[in-house]
């Protein structure tokens, strides 16, 4: 005679509705940035039409180009409620890196120069990761200390010396102001890191496993996350796509110093806030970090076209910072009490 077995319950889940409920809160959230956008570009085009004409456009595209790229990398680090300080630094000694590798190979190819520049700041990315997920250091205290170790190497890498753009091959210098079908090339390669990172996160387990993270770090661990690796391969990635913009950059601008990204760090922390990525951790995407670089560079770009004080573009992007964080807080609570009201009415 057989035994009776015990039931057992299954675990709870959250209901799709919930899921699809929160997506679209997010989503109306970065449309509302896409609208700010288009209302920055339509009432400073009517001030001067000349503001949308090719060159114009050419250069708002060139100038969000490497912006976005960091802005990427910062984002999925922050999801996992991390940050990267670092982020600048890791472009100027990889934007000064890439000049050196011309000095000493006039004709090395672009493909070496892009490699040479993304190995150099995954190397810079893996110790940041090494040290927070190993040494379980706070990613702020990690990557502002290596903030400056980075700056230091690349002042001492240096050594005063500046690199110009007669140095730099013309094939590599054309990379920064070509374009293909009306689109520069670096915006293109901005474009191809933003889909294949929005691919990864919303399609693979271990993409959507660090949004776990960032929402709870400690749950996270307990359900079998590895959530060490995953908070190191983050801030690999970071590492990465800053080399990546440093060689962009050096493609762009052509003279280099060791003073090159310097400071950056804080716009590109800015647009991934302002794009909808939460501080916090948990929510937002790399598209809205996009939407949110294109956003602070069209800002640049149009505040002085329509005579506005510098002091007022900064404050501009401090008020917008924090109606950001003002919005997350407010999603946050409002898909907070959603889900207790359908667990209170048993939905």
């Amino acid at each position: 005679m057989s035994t009776p077995t015990k039931a057992v319950a299954p675990l709870p889940t959250r209901p799709r509705g919930d899921v699809r409920g929160a997506r679209r809160l997010f989503l109306v959230r970065e449309l509302g940035i896409a609208l700010v956008l288009v209302l920055l570009i339509a009432v400073t085009t009517i001030y001067n039409p000349r503001f949308l004409n090719a060159q114009s456009r050419k250069d708002l595209m060139l100038g969000a180009s490497i912006l976005v790229v960091l802005a990427v990398g910062q984002a999925i680090v922050v999801i996992t409620r991390n940050v990267d300080l670092s982020v600048g630094s890791v472009l100027g000694l990889s934007a000064f890196g890439t000049g050196k590798l011309f000095l000493a190979v006039p004709d090395a190819p672009i493909v070496l120069a892009l490699l040479a520049g993304v190995g150099l700041g995954l190397v810079c990315g893996i110790v940041n990761g090494a040290l927070i997920a190993v040494a379980r250091v706070p990613a702020l205290v990690v990557t502002l200390g290596t903030l400056y170790v980075f700056r230091g190497i690349d002042h001492s890498w240096a050594a005063g010396q500046q690199i110009n753009a007669a140095d730099m091959p013309s094939g590599f210098k054309r990379m920064g102001t070509q374009t293909l079908l009306g689109i520069p090339i670096l915006a293109l390669f901005a474009i191809a890191v933003l889909l294949i990172a929005g691919y990864y996160l919303r399609s693979y387990r271990s993409g959507r496993e660090m949004y776990a993270i960032g929402s709870d770090p400690a749950a996270a661990r307990l359900s079998g996350i590895p959530v060490g690796w995953r908070v190191f391969t983050a801030m690999a990635v970071s590492g990465g796509l800053a080399g990546l913009a440093g060689v962009l950059y050096a493609a762009r601008f052509g003279t280099l110093d060791a003073a090159a990204g310097n400071g950056i760090e804080l716009q590109v922390i800015a647009a991934v806030v302002v794009g909808g990525v939460a501080i916090f951790g948990g929510s937002g995407s790399v598209y809205g970090a996009a939407l949110g670089a294109l956003l602070l560079s069209t800002i640049g770009a149009a505040l002085p076209v329509l005579r506005i004080d510098p002091f007022w573009q900064q404050a501009v992007v401090g008020a917008l910072i924090l109606a950001a964080i003002g919005m997350d807080r407010a999603l946050t609570a409002r898909i907070a009490s959603r889900l207790r009201g359908r667990r209170a009415t048993g939905a």
